[in-house]
């Protein structure tokens, strides 16, 4: 007799059709990235530090930008030990001219970019009612635009090498997120922007995809800012608990090899985007009774 298949899976105590929700981690092929040229924003640290060295350890010649030049130095360093190819050039994403410099740049020392990951980002963390809309503004600038700016410049180059550009979105570029308003508003901007410029080009000429990480263990929450601006200085999350950056970087690395569109990371992540596509008012619930646990929860 064949064992019986339960046709459902259990979340926060509800009982939904059978999900394919967990997969195992590709493994990337050892020479895939090998001399591809890679441009990684927000390199100095968390995610994109941790795509860096992965990139890096395929023999890929990445190039490392952020505001932070010691920071990025440190990183190149790290690389460079392991034997590693790593440039750095320092680059605020929310400066066009600087954006487009960062490329000039990268094609000038190795003559073409295989890849452009739009890693560079910021955070908030304001009850919309009490929060300064500059910094929605600066959320803004640095997710939205740091991505259209870079994308912009890079995109000829991409295209002679029929290579990929990648945006770093999250789990609330597709739902809500409640408490973060404007960071929300720039992950969905990012997805709206990088799937309509998917369709405007054959898709045998440009690879576009989506990375949506669910809570991911970095600064990134230290440095989000406050309803006046200023970095929090804290997280209201157990980071020990969280999905590690590294991990993050490998499933990017798999993304790119399988040419990917969307790429959601967690179990967790498949299961409240699957319920909110589906069910949102519940999904909508789901997601302000976990945010109102946070400690000093906006909502």
């Amino acid at each position: 007799m064949k064992p019986s298949i339960t046709p459902y899976v259990t979340y926060k105590g509800w009982e939904f059709p059978y999900l394919r929700i967990a997969r195992e981690h590709a493994e990337v092929s050892p020479l895939i990235f090998q001399n591809k040229v890679v441009i990684v924003t927000g390199a100095s640290s968390g995610i994109g530090r941790a795509m860096a060295r992965a990139f890096a350890g395929k023999k890929a010649m990445v190039i490392l930008a952020s505001r932070n030049e010691k920071a990025l130095e440190a990183v190149k360093s790290e690389i460079c030990a392991t034997g590693g190819s790593a440039v750095i050039f320092p680059t605020d994403v929310t400066q066009e001219e600087q954006c487009r410099v960062l490329i000039e740049k990268t094609v000038q020392t190795y003559g073409k970019i295989d890849i452009l990951v739009n890693n560079a980002g910021i955070s908030m963390r304001s009850n919309f009612r009490d929060v300064h809309l500059d910094v929605l503004r600066k959320l803004m600038d640095t997710n939205f635009w740091g991505t259209v700016y870079c994308t912009k410049y890079a995109l000829p180059h991409i295209l002679r090498q029929k290579g990929s550009i990648v945006g770093i979105s999250s789990i609330c570029g597709i739902t809500p997120l409640p408490g973060r308003t404007g960071y929300a508003a720039s992950k969905h901007a990012i997805k709206g922007f990088l799937e309509s410029l998917r369709l405007e080009i054959s898709p045998g000429n440009l690879h576009v995809m989506l990375v949506h990480p669910t809570f991911t263990a970095s600064n990134i929450r230290y440095a989000a800012l406050n309803s006046t601006g200023h970095p929090q200085g804290e997280t209201p999350l157990e980071e020990n608990k969280l999905m590690t950056a590294e991990r993050v970087a490998q499933e990017v690395l798999s993304g790119i090899e399988q040419r990917k569109k969307n790429v959601i990371l967690s179990a967790k992540g498949r299961m409240i985007t699957w319920i909110y596509r589906h069910l949102p008012n519940l999904a909508e619930r789901f997601i302000l009774e976990e945010m109102k646990k946070e400690n000093g929860s906006p909502v």
